[in-house]
């Protein structure tokens, strides 16, 4: 049975909900605590290993880490491998990168030698082929996991208006996809595709940290936390970890119409 499938009201998985004033403040929380879930998994198994994801709440969450001393020493920059939940299908140069993204808010920031190359897996979304791009990163994720389902230490995602998380849109073949680890999805209302890990990957993780901000995002939250099961409609609401623990990390814009 695919991790996807296990049922999500399992013993071993778990919700946190944390509500916080303002998207800064909700940035710095989740880099307090992803330092902290990094160091935790070093001293388990001498490797650390998180997905990171695009948006405004992770690319602060980023920029803190290069830029706050205190913040920056906290994480084992050596024994920590960076991968990448979703990508659009564009160079690693292009303004829509997410690549692009974390590099200038974060990897291009830190000193020289911090980290090394070798521990930075971004997904070639230049390939032509974005189910080529797909594939390539697949066989990534095999090689570093040498053949078992890809666990990771952490998965940071967030969550659009439409309860998209990562790359997987409703209505999109990515939502029932449990025979790849990573799938090429085309997205309607982009126009265009987008390379993201599947369901499986995402919930076989240890910790999965949602971080939505923004009154945008308000009316759909209430749906995927407090609404009846509609992951076709709200894909997010799917993506649960049956390893540990699931958070959401909201500030209270996003959180406004949530029951207290």
């Amino acid at each position: 049975m695919l991790p996807h499938e296990l049922d999500s009201a399992s013993p071993s998985s778990r919700r946190v909900i944390s509500r916080h004033a303002d998207p800064a403040q909700l940035a710095r929380a989740a880099a307090e605590l992803t330092s902290q879930l990094l160091r935790e998994a070093v001293g388990k198994h001498g490797v650390a290993r998180i997905a990171l994801a695009g948006g405004s709440t992770p690319k602060a969450l980023y920029r803190l880490f290069a830029d706050d001393d205190g913040l920056r020493a906290s994480v084992p920059w050596k024994e920590t491998h960076f991968f990448f939940g979703d990508e659009r299908h564009v160079p690693p140069d292009h303004a829509d990168s997410n690549f692009k993204m974390a590099s200038e808010a974060l990897f291009n920031r830190i000193p020289a030698g911090l980290l090394p190359p070798e521990n930075l897996h971004r997904i070639e979304s230049e390939n032509p082929s974005a189910y080529l791009a797909a594939a390539a990163y697949a066989e990534k994720l095999n090689a570093h996991f040498q053949g078992a389902l890809p666990e990771f230490d952490v998965i940071l995602l967030g969550m659009g208006p439409d309860g998209h998380t990562a790359s997987i849109f409703p209505g999109t073949t990515a939502l029932r996809e449990n025979a790849q680890t990573v799938c090429a999805v085309w997205v309607d209302k982009f126009s265009t595709y987008r390379v993201t890990m599947t369901p499986p990957v995402l919930c076989n993780a240890r910790r999965i940290l949602f971080l939505v901000a923004g009154a945008d995002k308000t009316k759909t939250l209430k749906s995927v936390l407090e609404g009846g099961p509609e992951t076709d409609r709200y894909p997010s609401q799917g993506i649960v970890s049956h390893r540990g623990e699931t958070s959401w990390m909201l500030d209270e814009a996003a959180a406004a119409e949530l029951v207290k």
